[in-house]
């Protein structure tokens, strides 16, 4: 299926997702970390479901939300570790607007 995949992260308190085009990059940065991370992400954010769960509307997780979870990580090792253990869920929609909605 072509488009944006999400890759789910289930934490302890919220839910994760990062966007990957191309599911095919995905399967390479598990086998080899030294592609670089926005070379396999469709957009370089980390989002939240404030209702939990993989799909419905996102918002942009924030610097609070991250550092409860993953403690003292930069962005880029939150985005490895989302990438590296969380659920490959294919067949996301992306919708531009206040608001994005995938399901």
């Amino acid at each position: 299926m072509a488009g944006p995949h999400k890759v789910f992260y289930r934490g302890s308190d919220s839910d994760f997702i990062v966007f990957v085009e191309d599911p095919q990059s995905l399967v390479s940065y598990k086998k080899d970390s030294s592609i670089p991370i926005v070379d396999v992400l469709s957009v370089y954010k980390v989002f939240t479901n404030r209702t939990g769960g993989a799909d419905g509307i996102f918002d942009e997780a924030s610097k609070s939300e991250l550092s409860n979870e993953f403690g003292k990580l930069n962005k880029d090792e939150v985005i490895s570790k989302i990438l590296k253990e969380g659920a490959d869920r294919r067949g996301a929609e992306i919708h531009s607007g206040g608001s994005r909605t995938f399901s």
